[in-house]
């Protein structure tokens, strides 16, 4: 029996799981839904009803753990932006491992997706942010197209699960979808985090010193050899934390950043289409990580990940994905910071 062939229905439900979890930020305050008009809070509202809530954690990307270290710049990304980040030397570095969803418990494997988010501390004050998961393309083109999906992967109350149906129905009217969905069945889900590749998959305008403007991607491309996750590690519903704490107890773990330049032509504003493996790429530099931290008391906790927010050199392209993100980011850490705050207050009265 073919790859293919195996479990179609749990297959349907994992690419649900991924596309409304991945997905489930990706909304801006603009008119794009018509007639309604549906703003950052409304979608946000949505996944809450879909997904639940997790009083003081993020609404996507619920489950994961802090991490720390440097990012060892070589100079060569100089060669297309003027950021700060790439002239040689050393940035510190403040990480955050994840998967997509809103289960804090969920078992490592019951998502194929990994997700890496970055905020680089730059000597100039400046910061760089950026959200990268684990697959070269997003799920679907627009926020109309990730509106609805989300509505299309709505668990049904007497499964829990979403309905086939539904998802094949969106699946047919939206063809963009399915580079991603032909990614995830060729690319078994990693065993680790650490080597693991991660894709920002937008792209973005670079401005080297010149002036010169050239639109990129970027990828994290690990040190360590991809290997699939096992049949033991699925058992674990924790693994990558644990896999993870035993890497770093071995010694720093290591990325490259690679910068991929677009020809005249490749499209800007569609995250589900790669551009071609023969475009410029340049290794900008070595991304050390040295340690591990739990969310709940790590540097990451209280960062929004906003892959809008750029250095000098760097700047959104017309991804229109990108202002949905930054949208639906600031609500969710608003609601969480918010339940954060209460929760400390509850816990200060009980303590009189």
């Amino acid at each position: 029996m073919s790859r293919a062939n195996i479990c179609m229905p749990c297959r349907l439900a994992a690419i649900a799981a991924v596309m409304g979890c991945t997905a489930a930020a990706f909304a801006w305050t603009a008119g794009w839904l018509t007639p309604k008009r549906v703003d950052a809070p409304h979608i946000v509202n949505t996944f809450e009803s879909n997904y639940g809530i997790h009083a003081g954690l993020r609404r996507n990307h619920a489950k994961g753990l802090c991490v720390e270290g440097e990012f060892e710049s070589n100079g060569n990304g100089a060669k297309v932006s003027r950021a700060a980040l790439f002239a040689p030397g050393e940035t510190p570095v403040i990480g955050r491992f994840a998967i997509p969803g809103s289960n804090p418990s969920a078992p490592d494997a019951s998502i194929p997706v990994r997700s890496m988010a970055l905020l680089f501390q730059l000597t100039d004050g400046e910061q760089w942010r950026t959200g990268m998961n684990s697959a070269p393309v997003f799920v679907v083109r627009t926020p109309k197209q990730f509106y609805q999906q989300l509505l299309a992967s709505k668990p049904d109350p007497r499964t829990g699960k979403p309905d086939t149906a539904k998802l094949d129905a969106f699946f047919s009217a939206n063809p963009e979808t399915l580079p991603f969905r032909q990614w995830l069945k060729a690319h078994p889900p990693s065993s680790s985090f650490a080597n693991t590749a991660f894709w920002g998959i937008n792209a973005f305008i670079a401005t080297d010193t010149d002036g010169n403007t050239r639109a990129v991607r970027w990828e994290m491309v690990p040190q360590s050899a991809y290997e699939a996750e096992s049949a033991d590690q699925k058992r674990n519903a924790d693994f990558l934390a644990d896999d993870l704490a035993a890497r770093l107890a071995q010694g720093p773990l290591r990325w490259h950043l690679v910068l991929t330049v677009a020809a005249p032509g490749d499209p800007t504003n569609d995250a589900t289409q790669q551009w071609p493996a023969s475009r410029e790429q340049i290794d900008a530099g070595t991304l050390v990580l040295r340690q591990a931290t739990p969310q709940r008391s790590g540097a990451c906790r209280d960062v929004n990940y906003d892959p809008t927010i750029l250095p000098d050199g760097l700047k959104p392209s017309d991804d229109p994905l990108l202002a949905a993100r930054s949208a639906a980011y600031s609500v969710s850490f608003n609601r969480r910071m918010q339940e954060e705050a209460a929760l400390a207050h509850a816990h200060g009265e009980a303590q009189q």
